[in-house]
């Protein structure tokens, strides 16, 4: 693993994250600003370190983040995608692990596009009767 880059694409929604896996002691840096000032809760966090808690490489990498599009959560579901992907890319021995748990699945869900004749994507106008 001499000097050793590993690539993983990450979606969510609107989100893409360009993940880097490189050898070192598990700093995570997401758009050049440390884990803790770019997201806010907790849970997101927790959320981002899925893989590397699944697959025991918490202080064996640090993680280089490029993501946008979306909100912190999206964001946050697409960063843990794109890790999953890069570890895949370290060892391929991972992928049970993590294809059990459900880290390499993308989540189709998006928001559904608006219909002519509706106010939104379902809302239909107020009827009345009269």
């Amino acid at each position: 693993m001499a000097n050793a880059k590993f690539y993983g694409t990450g979606r969510r929604k609107k989100s893409i994250a360009r993940v880097y896996l490189v050898p070192g002691t598990g700093k995570i840096t997401i758009n050049k600003r440390d884990i803790d000032q770019y997201l806010g809760l907790e849970t997101l966090k927790v959320v981002v370190r899925q893989p590397l808690v699944a697959t025991e490489n918490v202080d064996k990498f640090d993680i280089l983040v490029n993501v946008h599009g979306g909100g912190f959560t999206g964001q946050a579901g697409a960063i843990r995608h794109g890790i999953s992907r890069a570890l895949l890319q370290a060892d391929a021995d991972y992928r049970p692990v993590l294809k059990k748990a459900g880290y390499l699945t993308r989540d189709p869900r998006a928001k559904e596009r608006k219909k002519y004749g509706l106010k939104s994507a379902r809302r239909a106008p107020q009827f009345s009767k009269r």
